[in-house]
């Protein structure tokens, strides 16, 4: 059974391009780097095993930003069976890696199928979730707050 807390990683240039990751099982399905907390495991280590896993991007615990913000929303009822009985929402916590430049990701086939590099407003206007376009449309903010 699927833990109801999750990370959502926004991995971005300096310039405010963003990684988008289209799912294999659902076609123009958009979206950042995305996964539920496994065991004991923190958030952080959560979010690394995540960029790892669905990306190949090997970063550090230091280049993760933890926003502190947390999204609460309600898991859609085709997915409810992944969790145990009775889990209807989700808590997800939002963090952003910035890299240096646009790349060429190793994706995980089982999850995603394809990728692309857009500007930030272009990427939020791509995303399915909501949650993952307001924290996009929050990164200009943010990242001007982190540097």
């Amino acid at each position: 059974m699927k833990t109801p807390v999750s990370v959502l990683v926004v991995i971005h240039t300096a310039g405010l391009d963003v990684l988008l990751l289209e799912r294999a099982a659902q076609g123009d399905f958009w979206q950042s780097v995305t996964g539920s907390q496994e065991g004991h495991e923190s958030l952080l280590d959560t979010a690394l095993r995540e960029v790892r896993e669905e990306t190949g991007i090997q970063p550090s615990a230091g280049h993760l930003v933890d926003w502190r913000l947390m999204n609460r929303f309600e898991i859609f009822p085709v997915w409810r069976h992944r969790y145990a009985d009775g889990i209807t929402h989700n808590d997800e916590h939002v963090f952003s890696l910035q890299v240096s430049e646009h790349l060429n990701v190793q994706l995980a086939r089982e999850e995603h199928r394809s990728f692309k590099w857009l500007a930030w407003h272009e990427a939020a206007a791509q995303c399915f979730s909501w949650t993952n376009r307001d924290a996009i449309l929050m990164l200009p903010l943010r990242s001007a707050k982190d540097t």
